[in-house]
């Protein structure tokens, strides 16, 4: 298993209180933020770029835009108009009915090992707790 890293209460107690300050740091960030955002609305207009100067600083706003169409509205107009050319046909596994399937037994768990794909991700959480020891 390898080396054993002893965690101090200490560590703890510090990461709790650096996890406070990280909240309230982006809070304050955010306060400012939507701060500059108003003042940058009323100088350039909403949703416009803008920079304004202070000192040796300068507050930079930019402005990116996305465009993407409602897939199962879009696909009805488009045969509507007859443009199934613009539509693209996909094929995907229904992931619930294999699931479903392997678990029944009517289908080999071996059959899909290898494209069965599954995601473990870790979090660390640290909370003060409180003894009842008095």
């Amino acid at each position: 298993m390898g080396k054993v890293l002893s965690i101090t209460e200490e560590e703890m107690k510090r990461y709790v209180e650096l996890n406070m300050y990280k909240k309230e740091i982006e809070q304050e960030m955010n306060e400012l933020k939507k701060r500059f955002h108003e003042a940058l609305d009323l100088s350039f207009g909403k949703q416009n770029k803008g920079e304004i100067r202070q000192g040796n600083y300068k507050l930079q706003r930019q402005i990116r835009s996305a465009v993407s169409y409602d897939d199962a509205g879009t696909v009805k107009q488009l045969e509507q108009l007859n443009l199934k050319e613009f539509i693209i046909e996909t094929k995907i596994p229904d992931t619930e009915k294999l699931e479903s399937a392997l678990n029944l037994g009517l289908v080999e768990e071996e059959d899909f090992k290898e494209y069965k794909k599954v995601r473990v991700t870790q979090s660390i959480i640290v909370k003060e707790t409180f003894s009842s020891m008095k």
